[in-house]
This record gives C-alpha cells, sequence and structure tokens, in this order.
C-alpha cells in the first residue's frame, strides 16, 4: 500500500551578509525546509532565521498545506541558521512545538547567548525576531527520538560531525526519505569552519555513510539551490568533495588558503556561495596564512 505521507521542499532564498556600515560582505547560503504531511497533520523540518524569509515560508506552508495542521517543527543542528526564525512562524502557526535532541539544545542554549546572538544578528541588522530565553526555545524530543505524522514514524537519528558536530537528520521510512540538515549539501560550496582538520573531514564522511546506509530514494540537503531535485547523489557529491578539499591540502598541492580557494574553484566552478569556500579554506590554512 503506498504511504498516505507527502514531502515537499521549499527554499528559503540566500540572505546578504553585511559590516556594521552596511556593506555586502557575502550571503548565507539557502535554507532547504521539508514539509511533511499526511491527511491531517504535518511536520516541519528546519526553518530560515531571518524574519522575512520566515514569513516568507509560513506562506507556502499555509498554501501547501490547506486546512491540514501544522503542529511541529524539528531542528537538525543548534546553530542559528535554522533557529532564529522560529518566533516569526509561531506567530503564524501559534500551536506548534519545536522539537530537538539533547545535542541540539545544548547548543541552542549557547547559540542563544546575549555574546554568540548579537554576533549573529550584527550580519543581518533589522531582520531578526527577538528571540525567547533558551530554556523556552525547544522541547526535547520523547526518549524513542521519533515524532509521528498522521500514525507514520519520523526518527531523529544523530549523524554526527558535519557543518556542525553532533549533527542530526530526520528519516522518513514510508517515504525512504533523509532530510539531511548540513550533513549533506546541494550545489552550494560546503561550510567547513567547524571541520577544518583532516580527523573533522573523514569524520563528516562517517556521517554521510551512516545516512547511506539507511538506503533513502530521496536526499534533502540543507543548503541547495533553487530547483534542484533531493537526489540521492547529494551523498556521493558531498564526500567527494570533502575529500576533493582534503585532498588538496594532504598532497602539498596547495600551500595557503588563497591556493586552496582557487583550486577549489576550478574544480567546483558552479556551486554557490564563494565565501562559504573562502572562509573554509582559512579555517584548513589558518593564520598567518591568509587570503
Amino acid at each position: 500500500m503506498a504511504s498516505e505521507l507527502l514531502a515537499n521542499v521549499y527554499i528559503s532564498p540566500a540572505v546578504a551578509m553585511r559590516r556594521p556600515d552596511g556593506q555586502v560582505v557575502g550571503n548565507w547560503s539557502p535554507i532547504a525546509c521539508t514539509l511533511i504531511h499526511g491527511p491531517k497533520t504535518a511536520v516541519l523540518v528546519n526553518a530560515p532565521f531571518t524574519t522575512a524569509e520566515t514569513e516568507g515560508l509560513a506562506d507556502w506552508i499555509s498554501q501547501t498545506l490547506g486546512k491540514k495542521k501544522l503542529k511541529a517543527v524539528y531542528v537538525s543542528h543548534g546553530v542559528h541558521d535554522f533557529l532564529l526564525g522560529l518566533p516569526a512562524l509561531r506567530k503564524r502557526f501559534p500551536d506548534i512545538t519545536t522539537y530537538v535532541t539533547q545535542t541540539t539544545l545544548d547548543a541552542i542554549k549557547q547559540s542563544l547567548q546575549p555574546k554568540a546572538l548579537a554576533a549573529f544578528s550584527a550580519q543581518f541588522p533589522g531582520q531578526i525576531d527577538q528571540q525567547p530565553p533558551a530554556d523556552q526555545a525547544a522541547e526535547l524530543l520523547p526518549p524513542s527520538n521519533e515524532l509521528e505524522v498522521d500514525g507514520h514514524k519520523l526518527h531523529a537519528i544523530t549523524a554526527g560531525q558535519a557543518a556542525v558536530e553532533n549533527s542530526t537528520i530526520i528519516w522518513v521510512p514510508s517515504l525512504r526519505l533523509a532530510v539531511c540538515g548540513t550533513v549533506v549539501y546541494g550545489s552550494v560550496h560546503l561550510m567547513q569552519v567547524g571541520a577544518a582538520t583532516k580527523e573533522k573531514r573523514q569524520a563528516w564522511i562517517a556521517a554521510i555513510e551512516k545516512v547511506e546506509q539507511l538506503g533513502p530514494t530521496s536526499v534533502v540537503a540543507a543548503h541547495q539551490k533553487s530547483g534542484e531535485i533531493p537526489g540521492v547523489w547529494h551523498l556521493q557529491r558531498t564526500k567527494d568533495y570533502l575529500k576533493t578539499f582534503g585532498r588538496l591540502i594532504e598532497s602539498g598541492k596547495v600551500k595557503n588558503a588563497k591556493e586552496l580557494g582557487a583550486a577549489m574553484m576550478e574544480i567546483y566552478p558552479d556551486r554557490f556561495n564563494a565565501g562559504a569556500l573562502i572562509v573554509s579554506s582559512r579555517a584548513a590554512f589558518p593564520k598567518p596564512n591568509r587570503l
């Protein structure tokens, strides 16, 4: 019998990052928001962080669901980009509950510390809603680490180190769908500042292989271009990118961040957001080798 579940993906557009003087210095990559819904209810996986982008998402949710009820949001990591739009989303859907794993909740508490929140928000002046106290931002999943949509299970699985440590995914067995957060990327340069060593790149590859072992037929990458299909090839392409990045460093073919960035741009000319590549290259070659 065919699954009664459906899944739709909304790509929230890239957001310009600015200096205090207003000068644009780069972009935050687009964010994929996945809506999993049955005949009556729905769960959203991840949301954007600015108020305007979240309002665009909310409009899309209303159009997509009709009379169905959005009952919950799952956030796959505790960094600001999937978190800070939730107050705006709650204004439109006041009955939703936000669920996270314990490691994500711990990270949220750090992200919502005043200094960390101010540093991130300063790049997007006037675009982010006031945040709740950290202890009110989200609730822990039940001990099963499962959510339910009209009788179908959604499994939260900790994949491990990726762009963010303790990254999680949502696995939907009845759809063979893996909603991968930042474990997997689409045609966007990977953000590797938090995975700047050989060991962490290897751990990230292991996290992707953990997803592969589930046998998905659809894979949603958290950062991707608009129009990309949620294909399983995102798994291998993300691994290949990580291996290429590491091989350039470890072979000695590149000697500094500038050479690394240039080499990756030559290999991957069509990926979006060169800024993510630049800062990742700098992280791989700490001072004094700076771009």
